[in-house]
């Protein structure tokens, strides 16, 4: 019986470009998979022979032959290589694991086609997390920090390759320098980290009795951190080449800095913005005068009191704030009165505040007279 033209069985125009080809071929073998056809005794071979076309038009010098002869290109005639299916099954195995390697990336073959093999015999270090907790004082100022920070850093005894005395790695026997290996399972091609080398390709004969054939030994390091004026809570710091040693020689990754600033007993920040509640007293609240505050520089500031002020009332001191992190600019200090009610009172002392209440009349007291006469409105319109 006479081979359908490959196009024809993908159900693609001649000439289609590789990736309406692939696209052809995983609708087809989604289509034809014998695991979802079970009551089609012809789809199995319908399977194989979608795998056998795109076998061909996949390979861009297959399918220039295939375009110039034909199916004669592989019939041995014509000196044009093996045939694409010369055991009847076709190269399923490459095939699909070509579409599953497009749909899944590494865990399906992510891999190929890197030069070299798989994977290199040197990877980056790890990233490094640090987390520093400083004084709101230190984020107005900026300060230099000296931090120690655990970290693997390169064997000096072999250089960080990982072979005692400098030797370099020889390639992992069992993956062929891939670092996966690969096993067939039906129809499906599963690839796997190689066993022997761990995914990295390279194996190391001669370990280095320092560092075990890693290439990297943990120790401690002391590290100097500029924290610049302005940071706030969350504020990433980058030190680059500061991580974790690559691993046989790779290059170093990179350490972060992660700025917490801690609460003040003063002070409350709302980004370039610093509150101070400041608790005022009865008489200063209700005749006026001046109270002083202090600064998050350590200075302290004057401030008027209005006559009559309440608790809540706020005064802005202008420049009094955070410095930008970036750029210039400072932030403002707001002050909150806080309108303290004596306790402790001695005998005449509470006679000479009952003798200012009788004195007093509702205009000293607009928002109480205000609000009481709102409830007996209330009041009297429940009893009608």
């Amino acid at each position: 019986m006479a081979k359908r033209d490959y196009y024809e069985v993908l159900g693609v125009a001649k000439g289609a470009d590789a990736d309406a080809i692939k696209k052809a071929y995983r609708k087809k073998a989604k289509e034809l998979h014998p695991d979802r056809n079970a009551d089609n005794p012809n789809a199995e071979a319908q399977f194989k022979e979608a795998n056998e076309a795109y076998d061909v038009l996949k390979d861009a010098d297959k399918k220039a032959a295939y375009d110039r002869f034909g199916h004669a290109a592989f019939d041995g005639g014509m000196g044009g290589g093996p045939r694409p299916n010369a055991g009847g099954q076709g190269d399923f195995a490459s095939a699909f694991s070509d579409v599953f390697e497009d749909l899944f990336g590494d865990f399906m073959g992510g891999q190929r086609g890197r030069p070299g093999g798989g994977r290199s015999r040197a990877s980056r270090g790890s990233d490094l997390r640090y987390n520093l907790k400083i004084s709101l004082e230190d984020a107005f100022s900026g300060l230099t920090k000296q931090i120690t920070v655990p970290a693997s850093t390169a064997c000096e005894a072999c250089d960080g390759t990982g072979s005692e005395a400098g030797a370099e790695p020889t390639t992992c026997p069992t993956c062929s320098g891939m670092g996966k290996v690969r096993a067939q399972q039906g129809f499906f091609t599963v690839e796997r980290t190689c066993p022997t080398c761990s995914g990295m390709g390279q194996i190391v004969k001669n370990p280095c009795r320092t560092c075990g054939g890693a290439g990297r030994t943990e120790k401690e390091r002391a590290l100097s951190v500029n924290i610049p004026a302005g940071v706030e809570t969350g504020t990433r710091i980058r030190l680059s080449g500061e991580g974790e040693a690559g691993l046989r020689g790779g290059p170093q990754g990179d350490l972060y800095i992660f700025v917490e600033v801690a609460d003040h007993t003063l002070f409350q920040r709302e980004g370039m913005d610093l509150f101070c509640r400041v608790p005022v007293s009865m008489v200063s609240a209700a005749l006026g005068g001046e109270i002083e505050v202090p600064t998050i520089d350590g200075g302290r500031s004057r401030v008027r009191v209005p006559e009559g002020s309440q608790s809540g009332r706020q005064m802005r001191l202008r420049g009094k704030g955070m410095p930008a992190l970036r750029g210039p600019g400072q932030g403002d200090m707001y002050i909150e009165m806080q309108v303290e009610t004596p306790v402790n009172l001695t005998t005449e002392q509470k006679e000479l505040l009952n003798q200012l209440d009788d004195s007093l009349k509702k205009s000293n007291n607009p928002n109480a007279s205000g609000f009481f006469d709102k409830v007996k409105t209330f009041w009297d319109s429940i009893k009608d």
